[in-house]
């Protein structure tokens, strides 16, 4: 298998065209050079070449080759641990900043689509689905916490106003974000490269990065070239392996499946989602579903922690589709692949500076759509030295796994398997 080109997903075989970039051969000097090419790395040149940086952007791949665009496509607001959860982590002065931005990546999004014409399939409407009267009072609660921080777009839907926008009999209820959507990931990524490219920006593809030397200007080094830089972005996420040991110990890569049906006729596919909203349930180890322009099911879920490929994927998703929607059980599989996000114990993206040149966003934890897009913003005000938001999240605690990288998988299962048995049984 070829690990520089894209998977086999439906997003790679509905992609908009877009070039090969040269690998980097040689030397290069520039502002910024930027480690990935998925959703932070492109936000953040984007942001910086608007403010005329001199950007470079530097890809193992392709461009959204990782999780940027083998997501679920979910423009899902806030982040993985709720805005109630950072009140209690950090100060109340970073934390009401923080929940003034929990909505702001969505807003980034719409601005970009807008901004340069990307053609990415871009629907309003999410709902957070619940299993259980338990789940649904949450639901409740997230719809306080989130007015309260200025998201005026909720409505919180009761099991009968739930079956009118889902096709499903599993749910008792739920809450219906219009500032929530989704989109065409990959199509989205590759819209926001191109209109970094037209701003300046060079993007070097099979371009995988073998060092970073620090100093007073840092040298980013490749298998044929070396880019020197006056600030460095690092922003591979789960992809990143072991290039900076000390981000590698507070993370962990995990896997996330998905599978695509074959083209459903009109009628079916309305009667799935009437209002073409994405939904996610509210279990801990999640299932997240939508449909896409040409009418087919995208369905995800399940988590493979140590980011392991698990040997048949439809085994895997397709039990819980048709538990979902059992009108599916005749229909095809066309596409199935798993992708990397990357984890944090606690489960808050991790943000910050390795001496006074490299900046670096990671771990988004499953909640990256939306939050890359806003990294891409506070790393870019970071580097033109406004950095009250970027140092909000800064200030968020970062944990190493117990027992280090050995023992942090077997951990983090036992717990997920916790939280698994608690969503079974309802308690």
């Amino acid at each position: 298998m070829d690990n520089t080109q894209h998977t086999s997903s439906y997003y790679a075989a509905s992609a908009n065209p877009s070039p090969e970039r040269a690998p980097l051969v040689g030397a290069a000097d520039t502002d910024v050079c930027i480690i990935g090419a998925g959703f932070t790395g492109i936000s953040a040149g984007l942001f910086l070449a608007e403010q005329g940086f001199k950007v470079t952007v530097l890809e193992a791949a392709r461009v959204g080759w990782g999780a940027s665009g083998r997501n679920g496509g979910q423009i899902v607001n806030s982040y993985s641990r709720d805005i109630d959860v950072i009140e209690r982590t950090t100060s109340p002065e970073h934390a009401a900043l923080l929940g003034e931005m929990a909505f702001e990546g969505a807003r980034i999004i719409r601005q970009r689509v807008a901004q340069y014409n990307i053609q990415c399939d871009l629907q309003d409407g999410g709902i957070f689905a619940a299993l259980t009267d338990k789940q649904l009072g949450h639901l409740e609660q997230q719809q306080r916490l989130w007015e309260r921080y200025g998201n005026d777009q909720l409505t919180l839907l009761d099991q009968s106003a739930i079956a009118q926008r889902v096709g499903s009999s599993r749910y008792v209820g739920g809450l219906l974000d219009m500032h929530g959507g989704h989109i065409h990931p990959l199509n989205l990524v590759l819209g926001e490269a191109a209109a970094l490219e037209s701003l300046g920006g060079i993007i070097h593809e099979q371009s995988a990065v073998t060092r970073v030397e620090s100093g007073e200007r840092p040298v980013v080094h490749t298998a044929e070239g070396q880019v020197t830089a006056r600030f460095v972005i690092v922003a591979g996420n789960a992809y990143l392996g072991n290039l900076i040991p000390q981000l590698a110990a507070k993370s962990m890569p995990c896997g996330t499946q998905v599978v695509t049906t074959e083209v459903l006729d009109d009628e079916l596919a309305h009667s799935l989602l009437p209002h073409n909203d994405c939904v996610e349930d509210c279990n801990y180890l999640l299932d997240y579903y939508r449909l896409t322009a040409d009418n087919r099911l995208i369905y995800g879920g399940g988590v493979s922690y140590g980011a392991r490929d698990p040997a048949n994927i439809e085994a895997l998703i397709r039990p819980n589709m048709l538990k979902t929607f059992p009108q599916l059980k005749n229909i095809k599989i066309d596409y199935a692949w798993t992708g990397n996000f990357l984890l944090t114990l606690s489960r808050l993206p991790q943000v910050g500076r390795l001496g006074d040149n490299i900046y670096y966003s990671q771990g988004c934890s499953g909640h990256g759509v939306t939050y890359t897009h806003l990294a891409g913003k506070i790393l870019a005000e970071a580097l033109r030295g406004q950095a009250e938001r970027f140092d909000a999240f800064a200030s968020l605690p970062h944990y190493p796994f117990p027992g280090g990288r050995l023992l942090r998988v077997p951990f983090t299962a036992m717990g997920a398997w916790y939280y698994q048995m608690r969503d079974k049984f309802g308690f």
